[in-house]
């Protein structure tokens, strides 16, 4: 690990001081929650990462097995519905290892907008696809409505009885979910219950995808496993790889520099998607929180302010003259940088493990419990309010776009940053525009711009937009429906939970006087989002 951070050091160096003086690092092995809060609580029993690696390479021969029946069962397709943690880690793996020939392809949906949905539909056989269902509370709405709609495809396909084969399930003992898939006969992974969703990667939520789609992960568990050692072995701080990662964020965070920008090569670049939920629900609380940077388009280092500390995750097998030239540009403008070097792909499993370490450490420095999601159920009790009203009167609440986006640009200053929620299916021409958003935004106002497709974020920064810094300015864009898909035994389409999850969420963000406004596509064209380059 390459550390420049100039000025800073001295701070980082008494914070090392004080995590040693107060035993830090062997009293998170130890599991002593009060390291983090005096209670227990949503502590003591989340910690069970710490030691899932272990267990999990004693179930590679099992995981290979199960493998091998999926590719024997003649399934081309795997589409994974979940949600947050269920789904992030196993997209990572998807974009990064593809899937070889003669294994299965990887298609995660973590959405409720029905053009999304259509996409998948469109793109599969379901009588040749096996639904991997991923949800640790076995209760999460958008999970269970996917699972519905799903099921009604493979039984009309396949018919009820041998449906049954076409669905797995990856979930916690004793949740719904498990009740379900045993009733129905369905290949069920009881995952370890004190693990968190973000931080379980390392378990079944991210392993049995990995091994179906022919990820070596024994590798990757290996990998892992060695980070793990290191991280147990080493209680010297600065020599830790986790814990001085830890304390670095943490310290800079404190120090105003709380827009962790995360930059990687090419091949590895998904990377940020899991840990900016790993970060964001982890630290977004008590007014306090790291706000994870992914995807920012990378521009000339003299438009980044000075809130920023960059993390550089360097496959060493890829192209990275760029992005290399802009890392030491950066240095030379005395900006905090951390280089992590990566061998090849397969170091990505030592990532995980580090990134979880080290977001435990960073928690202690922040004084926050980085097991918990405190400000989660708010938008999810808006939502169920805007269900019910549905259910009653036949109508959603009408919402007219918000205040101009100019005025939410009057309110740019200091360490503020701009979060757009995007309630549009994620493309590439999405990925483009939006980017080209950011992009002009950046350059002209030099504040740090974050990126969530919705309802995707709700379960990734959501937590921090309501429980973290109010430095944040929203911006949320929704789109009108062109095709709307119903739900089977449920009153309402997806077009309609879609919405009820968008404005749940605006509604959550206004009563906690966040500045926030809203653009709608009443055409339902991403191309619109033009309109508010213009305005820049």
């Amino acid at each position: 690990m390459d550390t420049s951070i100039g000025t800073h050091s001295a701070e980082v160096d008494t914070a090392a001081a004080h995590l040693a003086r107060c035993d830090a690092i062997n009293r998170i092995w130890r599991r002593d929650h009060s390291l983090w809060k005096p209670n227990p609580a949503e502590i003591s029993n989340r910690l069970g990462w710490l030691n899932i690696t272990e267990m999990m390479s004693e179930q590679v021969p099992m995981l290979a097995s199960f493998a091998g029946e999926v590719r024997e069962a003649g399934f081309r397709w795997v589409v994974l519905l979940g949600m947050g943690g269920s789904s992030l880690g196993a997209e990572v793996l998807r974009q990064t290892f593809g899937s070889p020939k003669g294994y299965p392809e990887l298609v995660v949906l973590d959405s409720t907008l029905p053009a999304r949905i259509l996409a998948v539909t469109g793109a599969i056989d379901p009588a040749h696809t096996l639904f991997l269902v991923s949800s640790k509370s076995g209760t999460t709405i958008e999970t269970v409505c996917l699972l519905q709609y799903f099921l009604s495809l493979a039984q009309s396909a396949v018919g009820k009885e041998e449906a049954s084969k076409n669905f797995a399930v990856i979930t916690d003992a004793g949740t719904p979910l498990a009740k379900r898939a045993e009733e129905e006969g369905w290949h069920t992974f009881i995952n370890p219950s004190d693990i968190g969703g973000r931080y379980s990667i390392l378990s079944y939520f991210g392993l049995v995808p990995a091994a179906v789609i022919g990820i070596d992960i024994k590798t990757l568990l290996s990998r892992a496993n060695r980070m793990r050692k290191l991280c147990s072995s080493i209680t010297d701080v600065h020599e830790n790889p986790g814990a001085w990662l830890g304390t670095v964020i943490g310290v800079l965070s404190l120090k105003r520099r709380d827009k962790l920008t995360i930059i990687t090569s090419p091949t590895i670049g998904s990377f940020g998607l899991w840990v900016e939920q790993l970060i964001a629900e982890s630290t977004g609380k008590e007014g306090k929180g790291i706000i994870p940077v992914i995807d920012e388009p990378l521009v000339e280092p003299e438009c980044y302010g000075n809130d920023r500390l960059f993390v550089y995750l360097r496959l060493q097998s890829d192209n990275n003259a760029l992005t290399d030239r802009i890392i030491e540009r950066l240095k030379a403008l005395k900006q905090p940088v951390i280089v992590l070097e990566l061998e090849d792909v397969y170091d990505l499993g030592a990532e995980f493990f580090r990134w979880e370490f080290a977001t435990a450490i960073a928690g202690a420095i922040l004084e926050v419990n980085p097991f918990d999601q405190s400000n989660v159920d708010s938008a999810k009790l808006a939502t169920k309010r805007v269900l019910n009203k549905f259910i009653t009167s036949g109508r959603i609440p009408e919402l007219e776009n918000g205040r101009p986006f100019t005025d939410l640009l009057a309110r740019v200053g200091g360490d503020m940053y701009l979060a757009i929620q995007a309630y549009v299916p994620q493309t590439s021409e999405a990925d483009k525009i939006l980017g080209n958003l950011r992009q002009r935004y950046l350059e002209r106002y030099h504040i740090a711009t974050t990126l969530g497709y919705g309802p995707r974020y709700l379960h990734s920064t959501g937590q921090l937009h309501k429980g973290g810094p109010a430095t944040g300015l929203y911006l949320q864009i929704t789109m009108a429906h062109k095709q709307d898909l119903p739900i089977p035994e449920r009153p309402y389409t997806f077009g309609v939970l879609a919405d009820a999850q968008a404005i749940g969420d605006l509604e959550a963000l206004h009563w906690l006087g966040r500045p926030v406004t809203r653009f709608h596509l009443g055409r339902g064209d991403v191309a619109d989002i033009s309109q508010l380059i213009e305005e820049l």
